[in-house]
């Protein structure tokens, strides 16, 4: 599904990332974990091909991201509030987002009811998103990533400014959507929630790929091990 080659990216003089070799199957759903600065966000955008790589390739079903836009079309993805547009109402975004794939009004007013727990959109509500908390901006960015029920997912730390029962929410919402077959990508320094959510954990450090392993009932003992001061 996706295929890292010799990836490398530098600042000046700097590398900020070095990955060889890195395949994600179709279906899998991978946790990404790290310190700041190890490279995740980094690893996230030159996927995206939001930022352009200094060396080596990234291929979606076997297409460099960088030559086809056609990964668009089923990648969903949420990194940060630079994702949105801020002058508009949740609801005007959504419809929005609504308009770049296809769905009609209906098809739209019916995801917004049955996600409504997560976070309920309506049309009365004019505020607009440059004036939700953090949580509820994220929580606009999410609901535009998975509106499209994409065959792949990419989340940058999707739990930050979350309330206990969002968390809750949201890892169920992960755990059908990998049920059904999406291919995820997620990061998040919640070692608990990227254990469960996830059947396989990379652990970035320092730009370089140190860990790659299957998720087990002793990942999140291992992971809190690793990062133990």
């Amino acid at each position: 599904m996706l295929s890292i080659s010799n990836l490398q990216k530098f600042y000046g003089d700097k590398k900020v990332l070095d990955i060889d070799q890195l395949t994600i199957n179709q279906g899998e759903s991978i946790g990404l974990v790290g310190n700041n600065g190890a490279g995740k966000s980094t690893l996230l955008s030159l996927i995206l091909d939001i930022i352009q790589a200094s060396s080596g390739s990234v291929l979606s079903k076997g297409k460099a991201v960088t030559d086809s836009e056609e990964w668009k079309q089923y990648t969903g993805s949420y990194l940060n509030e630079g994702f949105l547009i801020p002058y508009l109402t949740p609801l005007e975004f959504i419809s929005f987002v609504a308009t770049l794939h296809q769905k009609s009004k209906e098809e739209t007013l019916q995801f917004l009811e049955e996600n409504k727990g997560f976070i309920n959109i309506t049309k009365e509500d004019k505020t607009l998103i440059r004036d939700l908390s953090a949580g509820n901006r994220n929580k606009v960015g999410i609901l535009a990533a998975i509106f499209s029920n994409p065959e792949i997912l990419i989340l940058d730390e999707p739990f930050s400014f979350l309330d206990p029962t969002s968390q809750s929410w949201l890892k169920n919402k992960l755990n059908a959507l990998h049920e059904t077959g999406t291919t995820m990508l997620i990061s998040s320094h919640d070692l608990g929630h990227i254990t469960e959510i996830s059947n396989r954990i990379l652990i970035l450090e320092n730009g370089i790929l140190v860990d790659d392993k299957p998720t087990t009932n002793e990942t999140l003992i291992e992971l809190e091990k690793y990062f133990r001061v």
